[in-house]
């Protein structure tokens, strides 16, 4: 399976969904309908900070980053979430985090 590049200085990391690499791109968009659901996103990221943020957040600001939806259900999102575990899905996390706090270099 090829492997799908992404920019990590523009926020953009990698989750693997259904068997298949999707790329997360955190595009204003994107967070503008994260924001929407989620409530503002500094505090977003505060309660991330805190340990705070909760499972079906960190699926649902995913979801809406991933650059290309298609059939990708947020259920499928929170299960690959799963599968990796929460320490893992720490690393795309902290770059779409890093990339709402700081935005481009």
């Amino acid at each position: 399976m090829s492997q799908a590049r992404h920019n990590p200085a523009r926020g953009e990391a990698m989750l693997v969904v259904a068997g298949k690499p999707r790329l997360l791109r955190p595009s204003f968009h994107a967070l503008v309908l994260a924001e929407e659901e989620l409530g503002p996103l500094f505090a977003l990221v505060e309660r991330a900070g805190e340990g705070q943020l909760r499972l079906s957040e960190i699926a649902a600001l995913f979801w809406h980053c991933l650059a290309e939806q298609g059939d990708v259900t947020r259920e499928q999102v929170g299960e690959a979430v799963m599968a990796m575990g929460l320490a893992a899905a720490a690393a795309p996390l902290r770059t779409i985090l890093r990339q709402i706090l700081q935005g481009r270099p």
